[in-house]
């Protein structure tokens, strides 16, 4: 059988329809119980599940302590989770995919912008009349417009293209995310439709976190443990239903 390898994003382990899933309503719990079938599954079948180091890493960490969880939760993570950072200098991208993704995220970027004059201009506008509400409301806010906030929309939109221009890449964590996988021709695991879209990009396989477990769990139902387990359920139904017919 052809090992797996998985790559896991923060979202892997923290995802709450994940957790309502496997019917967990604590986020230590849940995280427990992921790492716990990660364990199995490593045991067992010798699947291996990556974490980038240290973005990702940091990211588990950081969560699993404002959260409130336990050390064991850390402990579960740093033995069951393989930490690898990923060769950026060697794993190769070519630049339609990159093209892309500057476009999209400019495209996103001044979406965004957008929003923002939108409510400048609503609020600046709102402000002023409620100084002088005798005014024709449609007038003056043309003459407002015309007079002070342009000037003031025209400084912001060079701060903000300064801001969120200058050297973006959205999220380091993400992107190490998908180098890694890249490298490893391993699946991503993620909740998250960025990370998503872009393994799709990558010709990276990507699986959502709510399914992951259920996938883990199936790989463990057809271990020599797993198969035992199901024969004696099937023994006892089968007793049952021989109890029923003769009642």
């Amino acid at each position: 059988m052809l090992k797996q390898r998985f790559v896991l994003d923060t979202t892997a382990l923290t995802d709450l329809q994940t957790r309502e899933v496997m019917g967990y309503t604590s986020l230590c719990e849940g995280m427990k119980a992921i790492l716990d079938l990660i364990a199995d599954a490593r045991l067992q079948f010798g699947i291996s599940c990556y974490v980038p180091y240290p973005s990702v890493y940091k990211e588990m960490y950081e969560f699993a302590s404002r959260n409130g969880c336990d050390r064991e939760v850390v402990a579960k993570i740093d033995t069951w989770l393989v930490k690898k950072s990923p060769d950026r200098y060697r794993v190769d991208v070519t630049s339609q995919i990159f093209h892309e993704y500057v476009s999209y995220m400019r495209e996103r970027i001044n979406r965004g912008m957008g929003v923002a004059e939108d409510a400048i201009w609503e609020a600046a506008t709102e402000c002023l009349f409620m100084e002088n509400p005798q005014t024709n409301k449609k007038e003056y806010r043309e003459e407002v417009e015309r007079e002070v906030i342009g000037g003031i929309i025209g400084k912001f939109r060079n701060k903000y293209r300064a801001a969120l221009r200058y050297g973006i890449l959205d999220s380091a964590p993400d992107i190490d995310v998908l180098i890694l996988a890249k490298e490893l021709d391993a699946a991503v695991v993620a909740s998250d439709y960025g990370i998503e879209k872009w393994a799709e990009q990558l010709g990276v396989r990507f699986v959502p976190a709510n399914t992951f477990p259920m996938m883990i769990k199936e790989y463990l139902r057809h271990s020599p443990e797993g198969i035992k387990e199901l024969e004696s359920e099937d023994k006892k139904r089968k007793d049952h239903s021989e109890n029923v017919d003769f009642i």
